[in-house]
């Protein structure tokens, strides 16, 4: 105990500062993949035939090893944060972009016949009937995407973009546990808050009547 309070009257400062920077880097990352991935994933569902194409591509990078990712980027953006978002970014669509496809094409036809019978348009019936009972599935690739993105982000450490990783890697070089544990412990205390966060938004933006189901069930 003694050992920890005088790590954070040292630290204390530091340790706020970069976990401010690891969660910069990661809510950034996920941001930029709901941005790119939502949309995407809805244009999927008009083209299926190119829905397969795009999620093989997209899996096929997300099994590239985290370094190579990270490395690939330094000879064209450099070090720091802003290769580190981008490689972080790569990383986010796939969960993002699948979970949008799959909730999307599973909204029933008869619910999209009533609308197009209402004189909806193509953009209204999107807007009104398919991301309104797809958002459950929509928010759980977030979710998954975002805790991960939280988890990967100490990496990002390596190219000079900060975070908590600092302490992981400096404590495992320099053989000093209270380092790895400073870093490891907001880590995951950041990813349960940031998973309790978008399950609240989950549940402030579905439907009522498609929560009370859930909740039933």
């Amino acid at each position: 105990m003694d050992t920890i309070l005088q790590f954070l009257s040292t630290y204390g400062s530091e340790m706020v500062l970069k976990t401010w920077e690891h969660l910069y880097i990661s809510v950034i990352a996920a941001l930029l993949g709901i941005i790119v991935a939502v949309p995407l994933g809805i244009a999927l569902t008009r083209f299926p035939k190119g829905a397969g194409f795009v999620m093989g591509i997209l899996g096929v990078i997300q099994t590239f090893p985290s370094f190579a990712i990270l490395a690939f980027f330094i000879p064209i953006l450099g070090v720091g944060k802003i290769p580190a978002i981008i490689a972080l970014f790569f990383y986010s669509v796939l969960p993002i972009l699948r979970n949008t496809y799959t909730g999307v094409n599973g909204v029933k036809r008869s619910l999209l016949e009533a609308g197009r019978g209402m004189g909806m348009t193509g953009w209204e019936r999107i807007r009104y009937v398919e991301v309104p009972l797809a958002i459950p599935v929509i928010m759980a690739g977030i979710r998954l995407s975002t805790v991960y993105l939280i988890g990967w982000a100490t990496l990002a450490s390596y190219i000079g973009a900060g975070g908590l990783g600092d302490y992981i890697f400096g404590g495992l070089s320099l053989y000093q546990a209270e380092f790895i544990i400073a870093g490891a412990v907001p880590v995951t205390i950041l990813a349960l808050l940031i998973d309790l966060l978008l399950g609240r938004i989950e549940k402030s933006v579905t439907p009522k009547g498609m929560r009370k189901i859930k909740e039933a069930a």
